[in-house]
């Protein structure tokens, strides 16, 4: 049952009131409309790393979140080799772990062996799934709370969690992201 389906763009609204513990994303496009449409990121293109964002209201909502005592976590699949897109998240991860945030990397390859599927969601204190509708001209993201639903994304989680190598482990492995 879908409690509410509101535009992508708000998820930093739920964030302000919508979870009390942890929340947890997977990650698992190739590239993001939002990323791509950024100056930052047509500069990445061209070499020039990206600076550390504290600023950002989603840095500063991070920070926030975690300084009381919240987690925030995800798992991003990557390509072998990984896109330009995947490449550019790579080099922003420092600002999000200096926010607080706990990113790991799990290959695409090994997610399809792990039966993980292909589909960005959060999941907010194992209780609520917000799954992203891509294809919306609007970009929503649909809130559930079905248990069935809920207790999948949990088990997804759990093992992208487990095989997910951390930030400082992964970035060894992949060739440079600039």
């Amino acid at each position: 049952m879908v409690q509410d389906a509101v535009p992508a763009s708000r998820i930093l609204d739920y964030f302000r009131g919508g979870f009390e513990h942890t929340a947890w994303r997977l990650e698992t496009r190739r590239e993001y409309a939002a990323d791509q449409s950024s100056e930052e990121y047509q500069q990445f293109l061209q070499g020039v790393a990206p600076p550390l964002d504290d600023g950002g209201p989603w840095f500063t909502n991070a920070r926030a979140q975690t300084a009381e005592g919240r987690r925030i976590e995800r798992v991003r699949l990557v390509d072998e080799p990984p896109t330009d897109n995947q490449r550019y998240l790579l080099a922003t991860t420092p600002s999000n772990l200096a926010a607080g945030e706990d990113i790991r990397y799990l290959y695409r390859s090994e997610a399809g062996a792990l039966g993980i599927p292909d589909g960005d969601f959060w999941l907010f204190d194992s209780r609520t799934l917000a799954r992203f509708n891509w294809t919306d001209a609007d970009r929503r993201m649909e809130l559930t709370t079905d248990p069935e639903q809920v207790l999948r994304a949990c088990q997804v989680r759990d093992a992208a969690w487990h095989h997910a190598l951390r930030y400082e482990d992964f970035i060894g492995q992949v060739p440079s992201p600039m």
